[in-house]
């Protein structure tokens, strides 16, 4: 694999935006003269860098910790802040009502794909979240409680998410493209009490029926006892008397003035679920002391997000940047852009026209949606006035060069920094990021976050520089999840097997000359479609419930669009025949069981997959030879012939 630094500096910050940005003015409250001098220090002297950060994002504590981190079990299991009593939603919320000016202040603003808007003050944001929950409270909803929310982009979402928080239930945020399999998946593995959805939302002009979506997950979900409704279309729905509840109904009489539970910062916030190479979904546990804080101290240091910013990421809560924009912008007294439908519809501008309706003025997207808009041209946003913007970003996948150039030239103007940032659900953002004192070079990042101890390794776990290695990571942050739900030992195996008492993040990275970074895409099997992140097995458990599948390998390869396309091989029992309808038929199976954004590009049929000797599938080997690429070392495989079928199926 060979890094490609691609081009000149396209952009360089001037004294003005120097000035102006959160990250200089944190560098000469502390006397620090450049960013590498920051990013030593805050590596170097963690316990120093994470309670300046705190007292910089203002973060809200009832009583005061008595250090800032407990390394007693070990660098992979931190305890952050001990002795002091916080909940994320005094921060967010309750501490704005003593602001009259951010009280009065928008916190939401929200468009629904029909064109309809709605917005929320800091105010009315605080007492929708009171009442709600009260209401959750009512149920019976109780600390520790896991809490599902499958829900569209609406006011809502964000509601529901601190409700939960601020009584101390622990939400399950669930993609709202998922299908019912997938749905019920990860609520089984959570444990949860409770589902929060809503009757459906618009996609492409269509109705998307999420209620009923929910009922045939929740089958297979016995621990689930409250099924809450919000009606989004106002249509009519199937129910279940005694387990269901209208949102709507079950707020009208409760009051705005519900205490928030004063909390541990180590309380369980939220588990997200992620794919990952084997088995089914991790859930990556989060804390109120943690995930929260890592959002707010990226979007301030990576993304300059000040008070009297407007930042619109495109995103579903399922997806890590959901929660990371509710409670980010919260934090920082900003304000979020939220938005149910597609970027295109019903015109390819429709996202253009939302940033000059709004005035955005930080504007997230991932590649992939790039990749799409540039395919009708420059007129659609240069059809808008887009002068709002002062930063634009991206992440979920690594950038092409052209992408990154038409969105740096056409929607930046050729005047903005395109802040490239990856990182993962584990990590609570990111582990490297742009920033605006930063040069920029297509696709490059300026380097680690600060207080994040990024380095890039060879085999034998030594830093290198102008070679392509492993991301790691060799200092704790908060953000860090505190492992995954009920597996500690998988957690363990992900991410710390590989070096003693280092992170190793299955990204390929590369540091250049200049010192800028570059990310070059994963290390492990992990599929990315569309900046979804998708196991391998999730996807050939659904194919291995058809009565004519015997066996299958899923992997993920390159796509101009998604970044990454599923193409699914798959052995067939004996007395089956390959069709092409049969193939269509797996395809449509995976989609309604995961979600019709991860529906397979291509099924092949093959006799046999290539194994190991304990029976292990090598994807990476299935995935080469499929490119035509050279499939590296095989002295474990079990049955080389197998080779033959996938490289002609090529065809």
């Amino acid at each position: 694999m060979q890094p490609v630094v691609v081009g000149d500096v396209i952009w360089e910050p001037t004294a003005e935006v120097i000035e102006r940005s959160r990250l200089k003015r944190f560098m000469d409250r502390h006397g620090i003269a450049d960013f590498n001098e920051l990013i030593e220090r805050s590596t170097s002297d963690i316990e120093w860098f994470w309670d300046a950060a705190v007292h910089d994002l203002g973060i809200h504590f009832y009583k005061g910790y008595d250090r800032v981190v407990d390394l007693s079990q070990g660098i992979q299991f931190p305890t952050w802040f001990p002795g002091s009593k916080l909940n994320i939603v005094a921060t967010c919320l309750d501490k704005w009502m003593h602001d009259p000016e951010i009280a009065a202040k928008t916190a939401i603003i929200w468009e629904g794909e029909p064109g309809d808007v709605r917005k929320l003050t800091y105010r009315e944001l605080h007492d929708e979240v009171n009442r709600f929950a009260s209401a959750l409270d009512k149920l019976g909803i109780e600390p520790g409680d896991r809490v599902g929310i499958f829900m569209p982009m609406t006011p809502e979402v964000a509601i529901a998410v601190l409700a939960c928080a601020k009584i101390g239930a622990i939400f399950i945020p669930l993609f709202s493209g998922y299908g019912a399999d997938a749905i019920a998946g990860r609520l089984q593995d959570g444990e949860a009490k409770a589902l929060i959805c809503a009757d459906g939302f618009y996609r492409r002009g269509q109705v998307v029926e999420m209620k009923e979506m929910a009922d045939r997950a929740l089958l297979q979900c016995p621990s689930v006892k409250h099924l809450v409704m919000h009606r989004r279309i106002c249509r009519e729905v199937p129910w279940q008397v005694g387990r269901d509840h209208l949102w709507e109904v079950l707020v009208e009489d409760h009051g705005t003035d519900l205490p928030t539970a004063r909390l541990d910062p180590e309380t369980p916030l939220m588990v997200i679920y992620t794919s990952g190479t084997t088995g089914k979904p991790k859930g990556a546990l989060h804390v109120h002391g943690g995930f929260p804080i890592k959002t707010a101290q990226d979007m301030a240091h990576g993304f300059d997000m000040q008070a009297d910013d407007t930042m619109f990421w495109f995103t579903d809560i399922g997806w890590m940047m959901g929660p990371w924009l509710v409670f980010g912008t919260l934090i920082l007294g900003g304000t979020m852009v939220l938005y149910e439908g597609t970027p295109d519809t019903p015109g390819p501008d429709r996202l253009w026209r939302m940033v000059e309706d709004h005035k955005v003025t930080i504007l997230g997207v991932s590649p992939t949606l790039v990749r799409g808009l540039m395919a009708h041209g420059e007129d659609p946003p240069r059809a808008h006035d887009l002068s709002s913007l002062r930063v634009i970003g991206g992440t979920g996948e690594p950038w092409n060069p052209e992408p990154f150039k038409w969105f740096f030239n056409v929607i930046g103007g050729g005047r903005l920094p395109v802040i490239n940032y990856t990182g993962g659900t584990e990590i609570s953002g990111g582990i490297l990021c742009g920033n605006v004192l930063a040069p920029l070079r297509p696709c490059s990042f300026a380097g680690p976050l600060p207080g994040m101890a990024a380095d890039v390794l060879n085999d034998q776990g030594q830093s290198v520089r102008n070679e392509v290695g492993e991301l790691a990571i060799r200092q704790p942050w908060p953000g860090m999840t505190r492992g995954f739900w009920k597996n500690r030992e998988r957690y363990l195996e992900a991410y710390w097997s590989r070096f003693p008492d280092v992170w190793v993040h299955g990204d390929w990275a590369y540091v250049a000359e200049d010192g800028l970074w570059y990310v070059l895409g994963r290390s492990d099997d992990t599929i990315k479609v569309a900046g979804k992140r998708l196991g391998p097995a999730e996807v050939e458990s659904v194919l291995g419930a058809d009565s004519a599948v015997a066996e299958s390998a899923a992997v993920g390869v390159p796509d101009e669009l998604k970044g990454e396309a599923l193409v699914c091989f798959v052995v067939l029992r004996a007395g089956q025949e390959p069709s092409p309808e049969l193939a269509e038929h797996l395809k449509d199976r995976v989609a309604e069981a995961l979600g019709k954004p991860l529906r397979p590009k291509t099924v092949k049929f093959v006799g046999d997959l290539p194994k190991t000797r304990n029976a292990k599938i090598l994807r990476r080997v299935v995935k080469a030879v499929y490119l035509g690429l050279e499939p590296g070392d095989l002295s474990a495989l079990e049955n080389p012939a197998a080779l033959d079928a996938i490289g002609a199926s090529r065809g």
